[in-house]
């Protein structure tokens, strides 16, 4: 099998024709949606870019990788299922909008036979291969997916069309990039993650996409709901939204919200296109019938909803912790599940699918049971910031803050049974939830808890359990642990004596 991994940035779960979206135009991830598995309760690791593709990388979660901001160190010992794949004879690339650690340099590339990151994060990252491209062309100045460039300095929370048609925008190079490295690939199996960098802002799709939407298209319902219930952060960051203006005239906020809802729509209508390009490919050259597919994203957004510009502050709302997820896997049926699961998963179940050794150093649940039968791998799911984290489990979605970052005792409860738009904080009527919900939470971290050193010292045989391997090479990061000295000293006993 070879193994094609879409994600895309922060696409809201709900912004897909097939899950019942009236405005969202995806012909094509609601044709994936129909000929492969959709997850309707699929959670992101992290609200930010960098910390959740390394959880989607890696397989691990946050609080055994570390990360929780964007860039940062290079995780030199951290595997990922790219590394893995190539070390059983795949090809492996990572191409797009990678956004991962990069100090000294960037994460993947020794994991990769392709490297192409479209952006650069500073004097360390790789060079743009994106923007080479575009200099090379005499189009640098027109890119304008991350800033609005007539507008330097400024927010880029604003939207129009694009001054670089699709040929030429970076979800079009990334396309080209992917099929010209699966071509090269000939007979040899190959696993890649293709990343798109839309939906998110700057809302610049291609002008066909722009106008495929009405200026006057209905806005989210929530838009001007007051967030009384909600914490400080939150409302703060809808007064800001509220009091502030865009950048291109009209400036007012009904035609800037308006500006951006359309333009995040059309995102999203722009991203469809690029994966139809890529699902054509595969039928084109008959790799469809031995290569799995999975679309996802790294966060949602809400660019209106529950009247927020963007992700910020993430880890409140269900609209930025659940993400879509469509798996398309050759031999097993099409439907949709309900069940609860994971970016931290793909690492543990893409190497299970394509009959590989499964990786050791992954949090995640191998889902190839629940994507051919409808049972359950786990029972919650888990959004995680340093000193927040979000729980979905049955019915429910807590937050929990420590008392001491608001300076009082602080938490959102949601019944999103009976209230799916969060419309009702019921974190101070229902406090036997809270109670179960704060159980499960420790219960998780502390079950998911990477150890790294133990007392007192456990035997070898006790180490050779997978869960105490943390490092692509079997060992343990620390090298004075007991782990890593029966290690050295069995190999000094094969070579020496």
């Amino acid at each position: 099998m070879n193994v094609l991994e879409i994600i895309s940035d922060q696409h809201h779960a709900g912004c897909i024709g097939v899950a019942g979206h009236r405005q969202a135009i995806t012909p094509n991830l609601d044709r994936l949606a129909r000929e492969g598995v959709r997850f309707t309760a699929a959670y992101t690791q992290n609200p930010i870019c960098t910390p959740s593709r390394v959880s989607v990388l890696s397989g691990q979660y946050c609080h055994n990788h570390g990360y929780y901001g964007l860039s940062g160190p290079r995780p030199d010992r951290l595997p990922s299922f790219l590394q893995h794949f190539r070390a059983h004879g795949y090809r492996t690339a990572g191409i797009g909008k990678l956004h991962l650690p990069n100090v000294p340099r960037d994460w993947l590339l020794e994991h990769c036979d392709l490297y192409r990151e479209c952006y650069e994060y500073g004097p360390s990252s790789e060079k743009s291969a994106f923007y080479a491209y575009l200099e090379e062309r005499g189009l640098r100045e027109k890119e304008d997916s991350i800033w609005l460039p007539e507008f330097p300095g400024s927010h880029h929370h604003d939207a129009r069309p694009s001054w670089l048609p699709f040929e030429h925008c970076v979800e079009g190079w990334c396309v080209r990039e992917a099929i010209r490295f699966m071509d090269e690939c000939g007979d040899r199996p190959f696993a890649m993650q293709v990343s798109l960098p839309r939906p998110h802002q700057a809302f610049t799709p291609d002008r066909r996409f722009w106008e495929m939407y009405p200026a006057d298209l209905e806005l989210p319902a929530t838009l001007n709901l007051e967030p009384v219930h909600r914490p400080p952060h939150f409302r703060a960051m809808y007064e800001w939204y509220h009091q502030n203006e865009g950048l291109i005239e009209p400036k007012d906020f009904a035609h800037w919200v308006r500006r951006v809802w359309r333009g995040y729509l059309a995102c999203v209508t722009q991203v469809d296109y690029a994966v139809g390009l890529l699902l054509d490919y595969l039928e084109r050259t008959g790799k469809a019938a031995n290569t799995i597919v999975v679309y996802h994203s790294d966060h949602g957004g809400y660019h209106g909803i529950h009247g927020l510009p963007e992700k910020a502050p993430g880890i409140c709302s269900e609209a930025v912790c659940r993400i879509p997820m469509i798996w398309r896997v050759p031999g097993i049926p099409p439907r949709v599940s309900h069940r609860l699961v994971e970016n931290v998963d793909l690492a543990a179940t893409l190497p299970v699918l394509c009959g590989l050794p499964a990786m050791e150093t992954v949090d995640g649940r191998d889902l190839s049971g629940l994507l051919r039968d409808d049972v359950p791998v786990r029972e919650v799911a888990v959004t995680e910031n340093p000193w927040s984290k979000s729980i979905r489990w049955d019915r429910w979605r807590y937050v929990h803050y420590h008392p001491e970052i608001f300076g009082t005792e602080t938490g959102e409860l949601y019944d999103l049974a009976s209230d799916p738009d969060e419309t009702r904080n019921l974190f101070g009527e229902e406090p036997a939830v809270v109670a179960e919900c704060r159980r499960r939470l420790l219960d998780w971290l502390v079950r998911t808890t990477r150890v790294k050193t133990m007392w007192p010292t456990l035997t070898n045989d006790d180490w050779d359990r997978p869960n105490y391997r943390t490092a692509a090479d079997g060992t343990l990061a620390n090298g004075h642990d007991p782990a890593a000295l029966a290690q050295r000293l069995e190999l000094w006993m094969k070579n020496y004596l």
